[in-house]
């Protein structure tokens, strides 16, 4: 029996022979492919750098001392004088731009110009010795993109907002992670806080597209590697308790420190950092150099290989790598240079697991230190299911679901008792309010 009404196959000839039917196609399709391929390039961009910073203090452990404060004051230098839009993370600004009602207030920030400026100015954060990531500023470059394709295609308001930007953002998070579901996940509990079916498609769509793209570039990686361990249902699960409450202590903590910051800091450094922003990027960058001498040289860049080491049992790492680790990202935020958190905060979890592990010899210590890195990570995000759906990803961790589910709960709900306001809502809040103020129509 045929439910498909004449009138509606009609309708769907019609729509598949139209013009701009597939025009919208090509937008969408190629606009994905063009994020997994900037992501991958980034990807592979930041890893040189890294390697050439780890050279430079290889040499001389006392050189980031004059490279970082340098190095720093020159980012936040061009980012303020041709990339404004571009500073932080980029997932405020990608948030905020959906509540934008104006295209040029959404032009500010996300363009081809944010786009490439974040990529260079990221790189020469890590160069600097930055503890930033790639993804968050990934967000923001994926959603410019798509952004830029839906003008050419001139898309209507709701299919930019809901479809394209959305979508931009998940693909950049899928790819830059090569986590497809964290992708999605993120998409529908971070960037929209709501699914809607008008928007679904275009972003399964979108993630998959650019997560083929970063597949057949660089493979099928685990981006913290791989491990095996497994909690019984037993004592170990102490360790889910232990991880949750501390993770989301500590991450509330970090998150209610950065949405401090953001409203300007006290006394002399809130003015320093006000009126001489660069000056003030310089003293960050001194601040982050003797941080990184004092740990050895561990808390410079990404912290992947950190993260990974730790997550493998291989690493050397000091017993304060999490707390300095920490301190180090803080930094790096305040100096006002382009550059996520995403992949810091993880390095800093793996470090707090690690700690944590020591007091359970009775648990696996890979376990342990995977609980932590979702723990911590759900604490500061607050967005539990990408946090537990992110570290399952990239640790290939699916025997610890139930534990990982439980402990990303745990640190969502404890970190809400720090802090009442989840990070990205309340960066984003606050980004859109100083973008009204400095609006010429206001």
């Amino acid at each position: 029996m045929n439910l498909i009404s004449p009138r509606t196959r009609r309708k769907t000839r019609v729509l598949w022979l139209s013009p701009r039917h597939w025009r919208r196609r090509l937008v969408f399709g190629g606009g994905a492919v063009a994020v997994g391929a900037a992501a991958v390039l980034f990807a592979e961009g930041s890893e040189y750098v890294h390697r050439l910073f780890r050279e430079i203090n290889g040499a001389s452990a006392y050189l980031p001392l004059l490279l970082s404060p340098l190095g720093l004051a020159l980012v936040v230098w061009a980012t303020r004088r041709f990339f404004p839009g571009s500073q932080g993370s980029g997932i405020p600004q990608t948030i905020a731009a959906l509540k934008m009602a104006e295209p040029a207030e959404r032009q500010k920030v996300l363009s081809l110009r944010i786009a490439f400026g974040k990529i260079g100015l990221t790189l020469l954060a890590l160069l600097s010795g930055a503890s930033v990531g790639r993804e968050g500023p990934t967000v923001q470059i994926g959603a410019s993109l798509m952004h830029a394709f839906g003008s050419w295609a001139r898309f209507s308001r709701y299919e930019l907002e809901r479809g394209l930007i959305l979508a931009g953002g998940a693909a950049g998070v899928a790819a830059a992670f090569n986590t497809p579901l964290a992708g999605v996940v993120f998409a529908i509990e971070e960037m929209s806080r709501s699914f809607e079916q008008r928007t679904s498609g275009t972003i399964l769509t979108a993630v998959v597209a650019a997560g083929v793209v970063s597949l057949a570039v660089l493979g099928n990686y685990t981006y913290f590697g791989h491990t095996a361990a497994a909690l019984s249902l037993d004592r170990g699960w102490l360790a889910v308790l232990l991880c949750g409450v501390a993770g989301g202590v500590l991450g509330g903590g970090f998150s209610r420190m950065l949405i401090g910051a953001a409203r300007g800091l006290p006394g002399l450094p809130g003015r320093l950092m006000r009126e001489r922003p660069v000056a003030f990027a310089a003293l960050c960058g001194l601040a982050l150099a003797l941080i990184g001498l004092a740990s050895g040289g561990v808390t410079y860049g990404t912290g992947y290989q950190e993260a990974r080491a730790i997550l493998e049992g291989s690493a050397a790492l000091p017993e304060s790598y999490g707390l300095m680790k920490l301190l180090a990202t803080v930094v790096s935020y305040l100096s006002g240079s382009p550059g996520g958190i995403f992949a810091p905060s993880l390095a800093v979890g793996a470090g707090f697991g690690q700690n944590l592990a020591s007091l359970m010899p009775y648990a696996p210590a890979g376990a342990v230190v995977v609980l932590g890195m979702v723990g911590y990570f759900a604490g500061v995000v607050q967005a539990p299911i990408t946090a537990f759906v992110i570290v399952m990803e990239m640790t290939d961790s699916h025997e610890m679901i139930l534990p990982l589910m439980a402990t990303a709960f745990l640190g969502h709900a404890v970190s809400r008792l720090v802090c009442h306001r989840p990070l990205y809502k309340a960066l984003a809040e606050g980004f859109l309010a100083r973008s009204q103020e400095t609006s010429p129509s206001r």
